[in-house]
């Protein structure tokens, strides 16, 4: 499932199972485009928590991860980042880096 969150949300829904976190700005149009590929990986790992933070409204986050420039995707698994891509991925990509961590 795909969702947008705030700093507190992040916070409760990180730490549990496998978790990929998208750092956007709605404003990047790579970051837009990512957003349709995350669609078809959801159909594909339907199971997979997919957590959405704005890089403007999240400064805490983006500064606590170290994230440098969007889009960027960490993936977490039981609050552990495991995974790291910038910029604009493509699907099979992501998916490796799923299935590779999973």
């Amino acid at each position: 499932m795909t969702k947008e969150v705030n700093v507190q949300e992040f916070n409760a829904e990180y730490s549990s199972g496998l978790v990929l976190t998208d750092f956007y700005s709605k404003d990047c149009g790579p970051c837009k485009m990512l957003a349709f590929v995350l669609r078809d990986v959801e159909k594909l790992h339907p199971g997979l928590n997919i957590l959405k933070v704005d890089f403007d409204e999240c400064k805490d986050l983006t500064e606590k991860y170290g994230v440098e420039g969007y889009p960027t995707l960490i993936l977490f698994k039981d609050g552990a980042e495991v995974a790291r891509m910038k910029g604009l991925q493509q699907k099979p990509a992501i998916i490796r880096m799923i299935e590779e961590n999973a």
